[in-house]
């Protein structure tokens, strides 16, 4: 996926989905957890500097597995990189849970699988093909059986 430095910016500043004040860990040999503000929009993973309103980081939410480790702590890692991993530590096992919840939902599978859900249940209901007046029925990323495992 290509993006640029300022329309990630822009992205960042946007509303979030859900944001919260919470230890996480890069995958740098010797990190540590350090206190992030951490906010998902769309599907991106921004974090930043308690005290900084630029991100220092984004995570793509795509091809990637959110695991819950502990009781109060969650992984993001990536499918073809799985030693990138990074993890989160909040306050309480409902925080990671709502936490958990919405990064899967949020993840780029999840949205296509549920387009794909509903655009089958809208042309039940209606008898047409709702992307077709989008000239987009066709394309292969919203046809069930081309999903990558």
């Amino acid at each position: 996926m290509r993006y640029n430095e300022r329309e990630l910016l822009s992205l960042a500043r946007q509303p979030a989905e859900k944001a919260a004040e919470i230890l996480m860990r890069v995958p740098k040999k010797g990190s540590v957890l350090k206190k992030r503000l951490v906010k998902l929009v769309v599907n991106f993973l921004f974090y930043f500097r308690t005290d900084e309103a630029e991100p220092i980081g984004a995570l793509l939410l795509e091809h990637c597995r959110i695991t819950k480790e502990e009781e109060n702590v969650f992984s993001i890692s990536f499918v073809e990189e799985p030693e990138r991993k990074y993890c989160f530590e909040c306050d309480s096992e409902e925080q990671c849970q709502e936490w958990v919840e919405a990064l899967k939902r949020a993840s780029y599978e999840f949205m296509r699988r549920s387009l794909i859900f509903y655009r089958n249940e809208i042309q039940k209901m209606t008898g047409k093909d709702p992307l077709e007046q989008y000239g987009i029925s066709e394309e292969a990323r919203f046809q069930l059986g081309t999903q990558k495992q």
